[in-house]
């Protein structure tokens, strides 16, 4: 579904280049649920949002499926980013002055096929709380409301970085949990960044990352459910 060759991305910072990326082969496969680990720095982020047209590599070729997204103008990003691609970050980036229900509902106004934001936040577990704003609500149920925000629109792929950075254990795992069931029961193909390797055992293939280059690309024998997950 996305595939990477060759990637390169490189940062001016003053008269320093910052190397991020360094010639990185990629693909994503429809319908998998595929963890990015390594370490801080180790190029997994910039992969993730070139991968979903937040940024542009410096070298190299990515394609969603035949659309060579490298060749795209910043219109056709926009509109890839609208029509494709869910977004989930470690930070919920939800509008203060909303409902659960209303933020939800600025995603599915702008897209052509999207769920009902009730139905969107039922999927997270969160029916009950459509009427409360954010303040009114834990990190937890704050990511999973950010969640239901990414997958109304009915995306085909969901792309989320440190989504349980800023959560404890047990929120994270309710967390994971919802991600998990979004990819089994909607056939989202999904991507999680973490540096956290038990979290990594959740997934269906497992790449690791470092100084900006893939060292290990394969299949997870042993996944687990997130319930199973020892930090």
């Amino acid at each position: 579904m996305l595939r990477a060759e060759a990637v390169t991305k490189v940062y001016r910072m003053g008269e320093v280049d910052v190397h991020a990326l360094r010639g990185v082969d990629f693909a994503l496969h429809e319908g998998e649920f595929l963890v990015l680990l390594g370490m801080s720095g180790s190029g997994k982020s910039t992969l993730l949002n070139i991968l979903g047209g937040l940024d542009v590599p410096t070298e190299g070729r990515v394609f969603y499926r035949s659309w060579e997204l490298t060749e795209a103008d910043a219109d056709e990003l926009t509109r890839y980013r609208r029509e494709h691609v869910g977004f989930v970050f470690q930070f919920y980036n939800l509008i203060p002055s909303l409902t659960a229900r209303e933020n939800v509902a600025l995603v599915t106004e702008i897209s052509e096929d999207p769920m009902d934001p009730v139905d969107a936040l039922d999927l997270v577990g969160l029916r009950e709380r459509r009427d409360h704003f954010p303040a009114q609500l834990s990190g937890g149920e704050q990511q999973r409301v950010a969640i239901a925000r990414a997958v109304a629109k009915r995306p085909q792929v969901l792309l989320c970085d440190e989504p349980t950075g800023a959560l404890d254990f047990r929120t994270g795992v309710q967390v994971l949990e919802v991600i998990d069931r979004i990819n089994r029961e909607l056939g989202t193909t999904t991507a999680v960044i973490t540096h956290n390797a038990p979290v990594a055992r959740i997934a269906d293939r497992v790449v690791s990352l470092a100084d900006g280059q893939v060292i290990h690309d394969d299949r997870n024998p042993d996944k687990i459910l997130p319930s199973e997950v020892v930090w």
